[in-house]
């Protein structure tokens, strides 16, 4: 179900969220969060209880985002070739992962004891699964692609490969090239070119 936020606890959402972004979870300080929301700090309270129940309230607030920016992306690509929308699809998983890479952690803790988290997840994931369905059929039936691999295995190929990469800095930067660069952005594109062959592989797609 769908959870409601005050436009108070959204404000203060966005604030939080930008500044766990830049300085990490616990770079953050309930002050911090305060100072920039031009709040008094027992706001954080009253709205939330506690900055890890914050936290909370924010990947609600982030998946439901998400999952309404999903809709709008899906219906904007539902007419394009199977094969484009496919690539579409991994890209717009990957990056999504990626950009909000600070959760993970925080939530594979969560996710042991919190049951909205898990319903709002399992909602998404099924819906992001009949999206890929959908197109693996009409590629099969257009002939574009030869196999027609399980949608969840699908999504369990690029969610798994991509919270690897996110989550093991000090294995995977040995294998990319540009040293200099900001981790995640250069491993999210070495990532994503290596998923997308992948994919592609087990699609037995058929190049003009």
């Amino acid at each position: 179900m769908k959870k409601k936020f005050s436009d108070k606890q959204i404000h203060i959402l966005d604030v939080a969220e930008k500044l766990i972004a830049r300085k990490g979870f616990e770079g953050t300080s309930i002050r911090d969060i305060s100072s920039q929301a031009n709040i008094n700090v027992a706001m954080i309270s009253y709205y939330f209880g506690s900055k890890e129940k914050m936290m909370s309230y924010l990947y609600r607030y982030r998946v439901q985002k998400t999952r309404e920016s999903f809709a709008e992306f899906a219906e904007g690509i539902k007419d394009s070739k199977p094969e484009v929308q496919m690539k579409e699809l991994v890209k717009h998983v990957v990056s999504q992962l990626f950009k909000y890479n600070y959760f993970h952690g925080f939530v594979t803790q969560e996710l042991r004891h919190t049951e909205h988290l898990k319903d709002d997840l399992l909602d998404f994931y099924t819906t992001f699964t009949s999206k890929i369905d959908d197109v693996v059929k009409k590629g099969v039936a257009s002939g574009v692609f030869t196999y027609a691999p399980k949608a969840e295995d699908l999504l369990t190929i690029i969610l798994g490969s991509s919270l690897f990469v996110i989550r093991n800095k000090n294995f995977y930067e040995i294998y990319l090239p540009e040293k200099e660069e900001d981790y995640l952005k250069n491993a999210e594109r070495k990532m994503l070119a290596n998923m997308l062959v992948a994919v592609f592989a087990l699609l037995g797609y058929k190049t003009a």
